[in-house]
């Protein structure tokens, strides 16, 4: 058996245009490969009757971040929150949170404003246009 190697984080998202903008724009993520999938074998390999999808690979400093959208859609997760078994969030870190809450754009939503945990980490969490969440750290 081979050792594994991390390859990439997926998010699932409604709006695949979207989601490349807002990721792009806010944490200047580039694309680095589109296609789409479809087909028997990726819908058998899903588990979904008829699964097509589109992909977008973005690099964040050598983790690769698939954006995924289905057709059919599946229906809408809760809203994710943190202390729920199986939540999931994508981390990022920045020199200097502070400095990049302060250029959000009025429009993205954040879980509250930077906070400094007892272990020192300063952090913040923004939610994308899917109410996915990002956790933004220091470096």
């Amino acid at each position: 058996m081979s050792d594994p190697t991390a390859h990439h984080v997926g998010v699932t998202v409604a709006d695949l245009d979207r989601a490349v903008e807002f990721y792009a724009e806010t944490f200047d993520l580039d694309v680095v490969a589109e296609f789409s999938v479809g087909g028997d074998a990726f819908a058998e390999a899903v588990a979904v009757e008829g699964a097509a999808a589109e992909f977008a690979h973005l690099d964040a400093d050598g983790v690769r971040l698939e954006l995924v959208a289905y057709d059919p859609d599946g229906s809408p997760a809760a809203e994710p929150e943190l202390n729920r078994p199986g939540a999931t969030h994508f981390g990022l870190t920045v020199d200097d949170v502070e400095a990049f809450y302060a250029d959000l754009r009025d429009d993205v939503e954040t879980l509250s404003p930077p906070r400094t945990t007892e272990s020192g980490t300063t952090v913040l969490f923004v939610r994308d246009p899917e109410g996915n969440l990002i956790e933004v750290l220091d470096a």
